[in-house]
């Protein structure tokens, strides 16, 4: 059985968020998370968008690996 194969505009366009590469890295730029906050838990998502984050992570989907992929983006390194 293949896993489908998601890209990080597509987790865009799922959250309704605008999914061009310029529009993710704008989004991305202006909404960095501190240590400690998860990406599902983020003040900025309606609840929707947090639960669609938050089920796709508890369900190890086939979207967590772009979930974790945007967390990553999120949370700036030291």
């Amino acid at each position: 059985m293949e896993m489908p194969i998601h890209k990080l505009s597509t987790l865009f366009d799922q959250l309704g968020l605008k999914s061009d590469p310029a529009s993710i890295d704008a989004f991305i730029g202006s909404h960095m998370l501190p240590d400690g906050i998860k990406v599902s838990e983020a003040p900025f998502w309606s609840p929707s968008q947090a639960a669609l984050l938050k089920e796709e992570l508890l369900d190890d989907a086939d979207w967590a690996p772009i979930v974790d992929e945007l967390n990553e983006r999120l949370h700036p390194r030291h």
